[in-house]
């Protein structure tokens, strides 16, 4: 079966923003424009196409990240919708991770937000090319030029507009284009009527002033174009055009373009702009991964012929057809029916359907190609993250990196005949959501989730209820702290087991050091000859890593700690792998008690916006809560506070500052880092 679009047309993009940028408001506009919807849907109104789910729906917010595909000109695009809110960045980081390319909305009055920062640097880990939208220049007190000047000084990218805003605010009513020194005055409340004019006499100057610098800084990408520049000959939108993608792909230029996705206006030459500038899978690098035969780096390149490798990227249940994972397909085609390799758990999965997914409706697909963004029924032990590849053709790619969760809190069934259901439940919650974790306290005798905030486990709980009908009882959300040790210390375990027959024997020693922040749990061996056989080495880094996830202190889980194997022995007879996990579980809790053990807490990097009447109760509050205050910026007429303050210091801060302010203040808030609590409080800590 042949593909029905050429590589080359094929476009895979990603709609981020801070929330309440407009996402989801353009997302459905695009999709209006090009024909896959009839009527647009309205985030207010609870009916946009890409935000289906109920919460989503009931809250006027993106928590999941949704897949579609439409048609401009003959170009395909699939996109994939992102959230805003910051407690579900996990949806943002393992998109980008598929991505080709990116179009970042910011409003036109609120600027570079603090999760338009967030979701900058996750685009620039992946090196994702990126377009930007301005939206909201119908908005009181919108900026279009201001808003460039932030992206340049906040997040150093090189931003040049390709188009301006005719008009603002009351008055916006089109675009004037760069490129062609056209403007486009909307006629319709559809933005389907408009006409294209000559730019006003009182706009000329400045319009031809941008035009300027937009070929000036081209015109390093081009020779010919800086020729033509120089001798003030007549360059053309299509040599424009042509430089413009090549700057864009090369991550040297974004494109600035604006409008209102809400007025309809602007959002169909953003279409043009995804279609000419954003690269298609064969204008990027050839994906890279290992072989896990022979662990040498391996590519696979962006062909229908090519040997077949994708990368699941999520997990859904679906009430339906039950578990549903999405993957991009790297290279090579795949038909439902066949067998395909997970190259991390090391086993065959037969795919059952294939499907192109459209929000939460479903395309049955016979064959998937390179470039595809789909669904597949039937994989039931792949995870997010893995690879699926030829088994004769093995290749593991870069896994997805997921944020630690900050907050916890304990949840029970309401009833006996909700037991099974809850865990049932939770299971799957988990498998969908790696930023979402379940364990269980040993003190208390409780079950306990995990998540990025006080939004993501409401509505987490919300979905146990909803969609597995499950009645459930949740205890107040806690602070997710964390154990480390501040001083060095050799610790040894052995696990020595004689009652006749074949016995037992693990004898392990293990160096203990700080390690650095955030760097987790690390484990080496630096063991010199043959004291322990290599097959044993596995399960004491097992051993060892179990363990510390529980310390000694209060039960919290150890981080930023290096685990060395410096010393040790065995049985020729009596040694397993189990007496050796043993053995390292008793050092490492031994060394533990030993060492200096301290608790760390999450801190949290906190962004308020209050007029500049209420500064003062602002910083004194902050400073109540044990706040460093990092930076106190002007603007207009409200004061941006930024600072870092203790997660356990910022419940209830919602309520706190609506009624410091008169309700007239915003904050974000976002996980940054953890760090050693004060001393007093580690003692209540340790007294509970």
């Amino acid at each position: 079966m042949q593909r029905k679009v050429a590589l080359e047309k094929t476009r895979i993009i990603g709609i981020m923003a801070h929330i309440d940028a407009g996402k989801t408001t353009t997302t459905e506009r695009i999709l209006y424009y090009s024909g896959r919807v009839h009527r647009m849907g309205e985030v207010d109104e609870g009916t946009a196409t890409m935000d289906w789910m109920e919460q989503e729906q009931e809250r006027g917010i993106t928590i999941t990240s949704a897949a579609t595909t439409c048609f401009c000109k003959d170009i395909q695009i699939n996109i994939i919708d992102t959230p805003g809110h910051v407690d579900f960045t996990i949806e943002v980081e393992r998109s980008l991770r598929v991505l080709d390319g990116a179009v970042v909305i910011f409003c036109a009055v609120g600027g570079v937000e603090p999760q338009s920062e967030t979701v900058w640097r996750q685009a620039d880990r992946y090196n994702i090319p990126r377009i930007a939208f301005i939206n909201k220049m119908d908005r009181m007190g919108c900026d279009f030029c201001g808003t460039i000047k932030q992206m340049r000084e906040k997040l150093h990218a090189p931003a040049y507009a390709i188009e301006l805003p005719l008009g603002a605010e009351d008055s916006f009513q089109g675009i004037i284009n760069l490129l062609n020194m056209k403007a486009r005055v909307y006629e319709d409340e559809l933005g389907l009527k408009y006409v294209e004019t000559d730019i006003p006499a009182d706009l000329l100057d400045e319009a031809q002033l941008h035009r300027e610098e937009l070929i000036e800084k081209l015109s390093e990408f081009d020779d010919a174009l800086m020729e033509k520049f120089l001798d003030h000959k007549e360059i053309t939108v299509e040599e424009l055009n042509k430089v413009i993608r090549k700057a864009t792909i090369s991550n040297k230029m974004v494109p600035v373009l604006c409008g209102s996705s809400l007025k309809n206006k602007g959002v169909q030459f953003l279409m043009d702009a995804i279609c000419n500038y954003l690269p298609s899978p064969s204008d990027v690098p050839p994906v890279e991964g290992i072989n896990p035969k022979s662990q040498e780096v391996e590519k696979r390149l962006a062909k229908d012929d090519e040997k077949f490798c994708a990368l699941a990227f999520k997990i859904m249940t679906d009430p339906y057809v039950g578990k549903l994972t999405f993957f991009r397909v790297y290279s090579g085609s795949l038909t439902s029916g066949e067998s395909v390799y997970n190259a991390n758990k090391g086993n065959r999965e037969r795919i059952g359907k294939l499907l192109q997914m459209h929000a939460n409706k479903q395309e049955i697909r016979k064959t998937v190609f390179a470039g595809d963004i789909v669904a597949a029924v039937g994989l039931r032990r792949t995870e997010t993250g893995d690879t699926v590849c030829d088994e004769k053709n093995p290749i593991v790619l870069e896994n997805i990196e997921f944020p630690e969760p900050v907050l916890a809190m304990a949840i029970e069934p309401a009833t006996k005949a909700d037991e099974d259901k809850l865990y049932q439940g939770l299971a799957k919650l988990e498998e969908e959501d790696p930023s979402f974790k379940v364990g269980y306290n040993k003190d208390t005798n409780q079950t306990v989730i995990c998540g990025m905030g006080e939004l993501h486990l409401e509505i987490l709980v919300d979905r146990l209820l909803r969609e597995f009908k499950v009645q459930a009882k949740v205890g107040k959300p806690q602070v997710a702290y964390k154990e480390t040790i501040e001083e060095t210390i050799t610790a040894t375990g052995k696990f020595i087991q004689q009652a006749g027959g074949r016995g037992q024997y693990g004898h392990v020693v293990l160096k203990l050091e700080p390690g650095d922040q955030n760097s987790g749990v690390i484990f080496e061996n630096k063991l010199k000859g043959t004291l322990i056989p290599k097959d044993f080495i596995s399960a004491i880094e097992s051993g060892a890593k179990s363990a510390a996830q529980s310390g000694v202190l209060s039960g919290y889980p150890v981080t930023d700690i290096k685990i060395s194997l410096v010393g040790g022995s065995a049985h020729e007879v009596d040694s397993t792998e189990i007496a050796f996990d043993s053995a390292a579980t008793r050092a490492l809790l031994d060394g533990l008690r030993n060492a200096k053990g301290v608790i760390l807490e999450p801190i949290m990097k906190v962004e308020i916006i209050a007029p500049d009447e209420y500064l003062g109760d602002v910083v004194g509050d902050l400073n109540s809560r044990r706040a460093q205050i990092e930076s106190i910026e002007h603007k207009k007429n409200v004061r941006i506070i930024k600072a870092s303050v203790p997660l356990a210091a910022m419940f209830g801060y919602a309520t706190d500052i609506r009624s410091l302010t008169s309700g007239r203040a915003t904050y974000t808030m976002e996980p940054h880092h953890y760090q050693k609590v004060p001393k007093n409080i580690q003692d209540k800590l340790l007294q509970n």
